[in-house]
């Protein structure tokens, strides 16, 4: 598997269901009550987070997902840690319900906003730069993607297109991202390890590619 340097690649995949994967993940912290558990997935771009977030959420009633690619929505790669705790996890943590329009959807006038509704069981919160240490104490769970970088170019290419503006958006982002990922080791901080991309075969439908916690 060709990863970025200071990634190591995990090892022991098996596969599961993704309701076993959901409840592996809810054993991490069993004991919430009160609010919502809430877990945070993590991954380069193309790993597949928003697809996985969506499957666990299909198995367990009054799920949300909150994408941090709205939270950072005109407003920066990775420097929106500040705002994600303050007007999404503290709520959450306090059994609120969310209801945040970022200053960049006013400003830009984007319509609508980003909500949760109260009573959720849990919520995913899944985006590129999600596991950091600034946020480690507002997880219940967490999950890291891995998968082969030259696989998830191809699902990147396929969904965003290939043009010259596209690529300049993507060298532009791994000039942060790469850093930001040396230093804060998502991998390294993970409950579970999940194949983005996976390699192995498994029924997409129902089931999941999964590796123990990994360390750098």
């Amino acid at each position: 598997m060709r990863l970025h340097p200071g990634e190591p690649e995990a090892v022991g995949w098996r596969v599961v269901t993704v309701l076993d994967a959901v409840r592996q993940l809810c054993a991490v912290t069993p004991d919430v009550s009160g609010r919502p558990r809430v877990i945070a997935i993590d991954g380069r771009g193309g790993a597949g987070k928003t697809t996985l977030a969506e499957r666990l959420g299909r198995v367990v009633p009054h799920s949300a997902v909150v994408h941090t690619d709205d939270i950072a929505w005109n407003h920066a790669c990775f420097d929106w840690g500040a705002a994600l705790a303050e007007n999404v996890l503290q709520p959450l943590h306090r059994g609120e319900a969310v209801d945040f329009r970022p200053d960049a959807w006013i400003a830009h006038d984007r319509p609508g906003s980003i909500s949760v509704p109260a009573g959720a069981d849990i919520v995913w919160i899944e985006g590129t730069g999600v596991i950091r240490e600034e946020l480690a104490p507002w997880w219940d769970a967490s999950v890291w993607m891995q998968g082969d970088l030259a696989a998830q170019h191809r699902l990147l290419t396929t969904r965003d297109g290939d043009s010259p503006e596209q690529r300049e958006h993507v060298a532009n982002w791994l000039l942060e991202e790469l850093p930001f990922m040396l230093r804060e080791q998502p991998w390294a901080r993970a409950d579970m390890i999940v194949a983005g991309p996976p390699r192995i075969d498994h029924d997409p439908d129902s089931e999941v590619v999964v590796a123990p916690p990994t360390s750098s």
